[in-house]
């Protein structure tokens, strides 16, 4: 079973999120900021990260950078997952190392095709 890292600040898209991904098999983690992904995705190495980018304390930019930037974690894919949905947005999500954009609110079945797609590719 695939873990997935869910970084997400706001409760009830993180609690629906979760829930969701729960039911199709995901094994999910969650973290509600910056710091608390970085220690997560350090810890329990998961398969895939799953970003939001407009996080509290350290943003969704930020984490990404730090995390495609350590040997430990580098390969492991990210998902921005993001009300910010402007181009330029995306292409600063591109930019910091995200492997995928997916933009809310989120359409949960293009999300599950890009989780897959990644994961296979992994």
């Amino acid at each position: 079973m695939p873990t997935l890292l869910l970084v997400e600040d706001h409760e009830p898209n993180r609690d629906m999120l979760q829930r969701r991904l729960t039911r199709r098999g995901y094994d999910v983690i969650v973290a509600e900021d910056g710091e608390r992904a970085l220690l997560r995705a350090h810890e329990m190495r998961p398969h895939l990260v799953l970003m939001d980018l407009g996080l509290p304390d350290i943003d969704g930019w930020e984490v990404t950078r730090r995390l495609k930037g350590s040997p430990e974690t580098r390969a492991i894919p990210i998902i921005a997952l993001t009300a910010h949905a402007m181009p330029k947005d995306r292409d600063d999500a591109f930019a910091a190392g995200c492997d995928a954009f997916v933009a809310k609110p989120i359409d949960f079945d293009e999300l599950l095709a890009t989780i897959e797609a990644l994961l296979a590719r992994a």
